[in-house]
């Protein structure tokens, strides 16, 4: 006979209460508080390289950039998630009654990771889609060049591309700027998996 283990599920309140009194984050899942464990260098790397290229190219125009520590809330799937970095037009949008979750996310960039890049790729991106200011997604891997660019192009149609020339020019045609895959790598070394 083997034992069950019961996962224990949370409100929404309870979760937000914790969250705000934990030194680690925790995503918010149908209940379950899902740990945020610990990126590794290259996945802290190449996140603060596509913040910095964002940060510089957005400079002096109507949006806000935000990296790893901003929580989002999807109200479509009551879904809490802290993307790797997010671009939101301004005026950001609050959870009613919160001064510390945005819910207006236009644009979405997720590092790939061993552990979560499934979860990135299906569900996470289904959630996505349900906020209706979003319009375009980046997953980057960090083992090797590669990305995948998704952009809304109609409604339920997204267009995807994927690169793995880093001296390709990106288009993020939801923010009207280029960006260099080759400086989402700068300064990484790849670690064979």
């Amino acid at each position: 006979m083997t034992a069950q283990t019961q996962t224990q599920l949370f409100t929404v309140d309870e979760y937000l209460d914790q969250e705000r009194a934990s030194p680690e984050r925790h995503e918010y899942r149908d209940g379950e508080m899902i740990p945020m464990t610990g990126g590794t260098p290259n996945h802290n790397e190449i996140a603060g390289n596509i913040y910095i290229l964002l940060k510089s190219a957005l400079k002096g125009k109507s949006f806000r950039t935000f990296y790893i520590d901003q929580r989002l809330w999807i109200p479509a799937r009551n879904r809490y998630t802290y993307p790797d970095v997010m671009v939101l037009p301004k005026p950001i949008q609050l959870q009613p009654g919160r001064n510390d979750t945005v819910t207006n996310p236009c644009f979405i960039a997720e590092v790939l990771s061993k552990s979560t890049q499934n979860y990135d790729r299906s569900d996470k991106f289904v959630a996505y889609r349900t906020i209706p200011s979003f319009q375009e997604y980046l997953l980057v891997e960090q083992c090797r060049v590669h990305v995948e660019h998704h952009v809304k192009t109609g409604v339920n149609q997204w267009l995807f591309s994927e690169y793995d020339d880093p001296d390709t020019n990106l288009t993020l045609k939801t923010l009207n700027i280029n960006l260099s895959i080759a400086d989402f790598y700068d300064d990484i070394e790849f670690i064979p998996r």
